[in-house]
């Protein structure tokens, strides 16, 4: 389907562009979202005639855009999620949760402006692309992680994928699994066994002799 572009989308072009697109993203997208007209007579003389007012539009969202540009880019945001000691999490963190994130901290977005490909699905740092405008893309970073203790140190660059890091840096020596082996124990064991094995063995003989006398 041919189409007339009534702002700039990536990856086909700018606004006033007649480009040809694949039916099924002109109908469930371009066109429900006023992003484009049909490109047949009728649409092209209006667009010629709203061109104008339709780039002093688009002008001022972009002007908008790039204020809010300046307070978010950049901008890190964490999000506490469940999750196994691999990392893995239960569940995945969404566009619609980044969406919430941003809400809540006074950034309005929608979901459509979140530029994420896949659901992220392990804790750890992701950067996520936010197009706040055609033109005007920014970059946050969520550190999502199983608690805010944890999301700190993760910011710090420290690895979350050790006893160490999950439990924390000061897990001490009683912890650990070798803690609870004593050598000297395992040694006085050992020497019960063979005492036990030996009187078996006397046992066993003066029945021998009892026996054969």
């Amino acid at each position: 389907m041919e189409i007339i572009l009534l702002e700039r989308i990536p990856r086909l072009g700018q606004m006033g562009d007649v480009v040809r697109v694949k039916d099924g993203f002109a109908r469930n997208f371009l066109l429900p979202q006023g992003k484009a007209l049909r490109a047949n007579e009728a649409n092209k003389a209006k667009f010629e005639a709203q061109r104008v007012e339709l780039e002093a539009r688009n002008l001022e969202r972009k002007t908008e855009a790039e204020g809010v540009a300046e307070k978010l880019d950049g901008q890190s945001f964490v999000v506490i999620r469940s999750a196994a000691e691999t990392g893995q999490l239960y569940g995945s963190v969404s566009p619609r949760d980044i969406v919430d994130v941003l809400n809540e901290n006074g950034f309005k977005v929608g979901r459509n402006q979140v530029e994420l490909n896949h659901p992220i699905k392990t804790i750890g740092i992701t950067n996520v692309d936010i197009a706040l405008h055609p033109e005007v893309i920014v970059t946050i970073s969520l550190n999502v992680a199983r608690s805010a203790d944890e999301a700190e140190r993760q910011a710090r660059g420290e690895r979350l994928d050790s006893a160490e890091a999950i439990y924390g840096e000061d897990i001490n020596e009683s912890s650990r699994p070798e803690a609870f082996f004593d050598p000297d124990a395992e040694f006085a064991a050992e020497e019960d066994r063979e005492d036990a094995a030996e009187a078996e063995e006397d046992t066993a003989a003066r029945a021998e002799g009892d026996e054969e006398a």
